[in-house]
């Protein structure tokens, strides 16, 4: 089966991201360290400011760092999985209960992104309140409506899966 070059395409810039997501996490661990041991200097690197000295915002700055290296498996998960659907469709079989659980884990693995990008905005709300320059932390409906949408996926994959090996069996 001839396929366009979006595939190979995909599964390049998906490994790619694989390297980005972890290099990402560990650029985080290392501000995460630098706070601890420099402060001074993470903080205006970070342009937080004199709010730094305030030990509730470098405690909210640090939570902020700790849940974007806790969002680094959930991405993880999210890359590999779709990396194995797209091996899958290369290889002419995208319809399978392997591919429903994929599609229902990366559902599972995008709930735990937007958990922590809540709870980040909420961080990140209080944060400006106390003059610290920050934006971001919105809800964003899309994101929801994207785990909505892969839990229904991940079920019309299986149901194409079984009235496949239906038909096969009635050939």
């Amino acid at each position: 089966m001839k396929h366009s070059q979006a595939l190979p395409a995909t599964s390049v810039v998906l490994r790619v991201l694989i390297v980005l997501n972890w290099a990402f996490g560990a650029l985080i661990l290392a501000m995460l360290a630098a706070s601890l041991g420099a402060p001074g200097w993470i903080w205006r690197a970070l342009h937080v400011g004199a709010a730094a000295g305030d030990p509730r915002v470098a405690g909210a700055m640090r939570a902020l760092m700790v849940l974007g290296i806790a969002g680094v498996p959930f991405g993880h998960v999210v890359f590999t999985r779709l990396l194995k659907i797209v091996e899958s469709v290369r290889a002419g079989e995208p319809f399978t209960v392997d591919n429903a659980g994929r599609l229902r884990t990366i559902a599972w693995a995008l709930l735990g992104l937007q958990v922590l990008h809540g709870v980040g905005g909420a961080i990140v709300s209080r944060l400006a309140a106390r003059g610290v320059p920050l934006r971001g932390g919105h809800f964003q409906v899309g994101g929801w409506l994207a785990i909505l949408l892969l839990f229904v996926l991940a079920q019309v994959f299986l149901e194409g899966t079984r009235m496949r090996e239906d038909l096969e069996g009635t050939v």
